[in-house]
């Protein structure tokens, strides 16, 4: 005896492969209802993969080029978007040895046909070459240019080990450059290294 969807269907010993050829699918197509929604924009806010406790690695060459993590997340293929809850990341050098760059998030919208990524939540980045914390509500990552931008109202902390400490609003860095700036007033500690003769 088979219970399909609360339809009993009694087996036949002696026929059984030709008794179930005919009347499962006419069971099927008859009991089973399919919700495929209104098709209007609400196909748009359901994802195409949900997946809990992640990680990922970029690997190029054989070495890995950075970590991601996160508890959950969410990918929309016509958006071309990944919603990840609870993000963290690093980015390893020297054959995958050394990180050189972490950061968590509360969350994160990674762009995937550009790579651009914007952090929210409670954002931290520790940058280890350049001896620099970030802490902000959300930091933007446009992969092309490089750049990281802080929300233009946004304050953002950078701190480093040796005592400098400010805060600033609308943050914009160039990674390529190395040059940081800000559009709003900044306020707080440099501490500049005495040069040694």
């Amino acid at each position: 005896m088979i219970i399909l969807q609360g339809i009993k269907l009694t087996l036949i010993k002696s026929n059984k492969i030709y008794i179930l050829s005919i009347i499962l699918p006419a069971i099927l197509l008859f009991s089973c209802t399919f919700d495929y929604g209104t098709g209007d924009s609400g196909e748009e806010l359901r994802p195409d993969i949900v997946m809990e406790n992640i990680e990922y690695v970029r690997i190029r060459g054989g070495d890995p080029l950075a970590r991601f993590r996160a508890e959950y997340a969410e990918r929309r293929e016509r958006n071309q978007t990944m919603d990840l809850r609870d993000f963290s990341f690093e980015q390893m050098e020297d054959r995958g040895e050394t990180v050189n760059v972490e950061g968590t998030a509360g969350a994160a919208r990674v762009y995937l046909s550009s790579g651009d990524i914007l952090l929210s939540g409670g954002v931290i980045v520790n940058i280890e070459s350049e001896d620099i914390s970030i802490s902000t509500d959300e930091l933007e990552w446009r992969d092309d240019q490089r750049l990281l931008l802080g929300a233009p109202d946004a304050e953002v902390e950078v701190l480093r080990s040796d005592g400098t400490n400010f805060i600033g609003r609308g943050l914009s860095a160039n990674i390529r450059n190395r040059t940081w700036a800000f559009t709003g007033e900044v306020t707080g500690t440099f501490i500049e290294e005495d040069e040694e003769e």
